[in-house]
């Protein structure tokens, strides 16, 4: 497995605090997080009507950063088994009951850009400072997100976006299965916030809940503590009025992730400012979302605490689970060949295809699907493998600084709740599961790049 700390015994120079390559580093990924934020804004902006395109370009900056970004930095330790994803991918075309050519390929190079991040970050010296201006990135992105979501209930039939073709044309009973009762009576989508589906604001909620997590405790300016849990109250919110039980239970998954790896670093002093904290935004955010939209709500959290965890679940997505394993997996032990189910075969397919598409609701369902036991497996070590790597970052504690581990046990918590994710929702192939490879990715390099700086300061003469 890579090593954080290894370096040539005979040199003894002092680097810079910003050398050239964490500076060149920093353009790659202050880059990349810039188009994906761009992309999502221009769906819900004047080139809304090419959405399909602005999909195509947040997933195709990955590809075509992969094949740009030089650099010989080192490898992350679940690279190899990301490897061997994209080869029973590969292997999965040539199934005889694999989609058409097109579909097969649009399939295997949605995967390859998904992790993508994992191959081309790792080549980079990125430092601290690039790892924070990220996360800034992400966490004003989705607290603007926020933002926009409650206000869309608050002030229904405002700051709404057109709503996207994709679930216009599932009817008009679908479309109004979308929508909750405010308070006052009226009729609002759930919130889109920066998208255009309803109850798409759920996920900047979570962005701004762990994120903002994550500021309060590393940001070293008087304004940001407030404003980071200002962010942490409307994410949940947000959340609430979104009526996405998944994302719900996922962020609780996250915090609990966060008080877990706290208290494994003894760290007791931030975990009772993080209990108050939490306390405090659960009850003030709650009474803010009930005040919006009362019946909507109570209804929808309810439903959560009607039976047990796993009854809740069984009665609701667990179905898919189910057949996943008892009907699924007996039935296609190695795939029914790569690219029948997703958008990829609604955009690549034919429909003179022998080979009828198929339907996946979850991410186990589509592992299943495309590559059968193997790429299940094969996908489960890589994602094994870059948890065990961000949990050891998160445990490395500096007495100097905090931030990174901090930020790896906020990542860490917001990996779990992904994983977490999965037996509702198809992640790792969309472009929150880009994120996820990609904000692990930079973690690593970051820790990476300084284990080094630690080594060289060591070295240097008195």
């Amino acid at each position: 497995m890579t090593t954080l700390a290894s370096a040539p015994a005979t040199a003894v120079a002092l680097p810079d605090a910003w050398t050239p390559a964490e500076r060149e580093a920093d353009f790659w990924v202050r880059w990349f997080m810039i188009i994906q934020v761009l992309s999502q804004l221009a769906i819900i902006g004047p080139l809304g009507s090419m959405r399909t395109l602005m999909r195509i370009a947040a997933f195709g900056s990955s590809l075509v950063f992969l094949f740009l970004v030089r650099g010989k930095a080192g490898a992350h330790p679940a690279r190899t088994a990301a490897v061997v994803v994209m080869v029973i991918l590969g292997v999965s075309i040539f199934n005889p009951t694999a989609a058409v050519l097109p579909a097969a390929l649009a399939q295997v190079g949605l995967y390859l850009a998904v992790l993508a991040p994992l191959f081309w970050v790792p080549r980079l010296t990125v430092g601290v400072q690039t790892l924070w201006t990220l996360l800034t990135i992400l966490w004003a992105f989705h607290s603007v997100g926020s933002i926009v979501g409650v206000l869309q209930v608050y002030f229904p039939g405002q700051f709404q976006p057109k709503l996207s073709p994709v679930i216009l044309g599932l009817g008009r009973g679908y479309v109004e299965s979308l929508m909750i009762t405010t308070s006052s009576g009226v009729r609002v989508f759930r919130p889109m916030g920066l998208t255009d589906v309803p109850g798409g604001a759920g996920t900047s909620g979570f962005y701004a809940v762990v994120l903002g997590i994550g500021m309060f405790f590393t940001s070293k300016k008087r304004w940001m503590a407030p404003a980071a849990v200002a962010s942490v109250l409307l994410g949940l919110t947000c959340l609430y009025l979104s009526q996405i039980r998944a994302l719900m239970v996922v962020t609780a998954v996250s915090i609990v992730a966060i008080t877990g790896v706290l208290a494994m670093r003894r760290d007791y002093r931030r975990l009772r400012m993080f209990g108050v904290l939490l306390v405090a935004v659960l009850v003030v955010s709650f009474r803010g979302a009930v005040s919006l939209a009362r019946g909507s709500v109570e209804q929808r959290l309810g439903s959560l605490t009607k039976a047990s965890p796993q009854q809740v679940y069984e009665q609701n997505r667990g179905f898919f689970l189910q057949q996943a394993f008892e009907e699924m997996l007996p039935e296609y032990p190695l795939g029914a060949g790569v690219g029948r189910w997703g958008m990829m075969n609604s955009y690549f397919g034919s429909k003179d295809d022998p080979n009828p598409g198929l339907w996946a609701e979850i991410q186990w369902t589509g592992w299943i699907l495309d590559g059968g036991a193997p790429l299940m497996l094969a996908y489960l070590v890589a994602l094994f493998y870059l948890i065990w790597t961000t949990l050891g970052i998160a445990r490395t504690r500096r007495r100097d600084d905090s931030s990174l581990s901090l930020w790896g046990t906020v990542i860490l918590a917001y990996s779990i709740g992904a994983l977490a994710f999965t037996f509702s929702y198809p992640v790792f192939l969309s472009q929150t599961g880009m994120e996820f490879w990609f904000l692990n990715a930079v973690l690593f390099a970051v820790a990476r790049t300084q284990s080094w700086r630690d080594y060289w300061q060591r070295m240097a003469p008195a």
